[in-house]
């Protein structure tokens, strides 16, 4: 099988892990790649941890399972890195990207001897204020993108500007801020 990248999402229900994982999957689609999204669910309440995943292959995927050793992980909800292992079986030379306003340094002691690339983007702040509520999923969405270089960036951006006027086509006014919101993530993330 050729290049394929293995992501796993970790958040909370209600904050948009899943979704963010279609839509990642839909860009990547448009971009003429391969494709997986899904989520792992449990608990299926508001605020409970939930498990999402993409595999983005130039090549037909084989595979339908969960992802247990995941080249990128995110995790939407700070929270959770201290109280889920979400390193867990994260491949040598992956990183993971962390909705964050601390910089990425600061988070390593909260990671448990962890060395690899760590990245954060602040998707509360710039969701609040290009969306004026808190949905961190398109910012973290805009950030796996810039630091897995998943896909051509301007490609990315017209391919979810297509989807949110698909999506939000009975509320145009949540396009501009959407689309606001995850070019901003793209050019916010620290720790490129």
């Amino acid at each position: 099988m050729g290049k394929m990248v293995e992501i796993r999402w970790h958040g909370r229900g209600g904050q948009g892990a899943k979704t963010a994982s279609l839509l990642l999957a839909e860009a990547a689609f448009d971009t003429g790649k391969y494709i997986q999204g899904f989520p792992e669910y449990g608990p299926e309440r508001m605020g409970a941890p939930i498990t999402a995943y993409n595999r983005i292959s130039d090549e037909k995927i084989t595979i339908h399972s969960n992802i247990y050793e995941p080249d990128y992980v995110i995790v939407v909800d700070e929270t959770l890195i201290t109280s889920v292992d979400v390193l867990a079986g994260l491949k040598e030379g992956g990183a993971v990207v962390i909705n964050s306003s601390k910089d990425p340094e600061e988070l390593r002691p909260l990671l448990k001897g962890y060395q690899g690339k760590i990245y954060t983007v602040d998707a509360r702040t710039i969701s609040v204020e290009e969306l004026g509520r808190y949905f961190p999923n398109v910012p973290m969405l805009g950030a796996i993108v810039k630091v897995a270089k998943l896909m051509d960036e301007d490609i990315f951006v017209e391919a979810m500007e297509k989807s949110f006027h698909h999506k939000f086509a009975t509320k145009p006014q949540v396009i501009e801020g959407n689309m606001r919101a995850l070019k901003r993530a793209m050019q916010e993330v620290k720790g490129l």
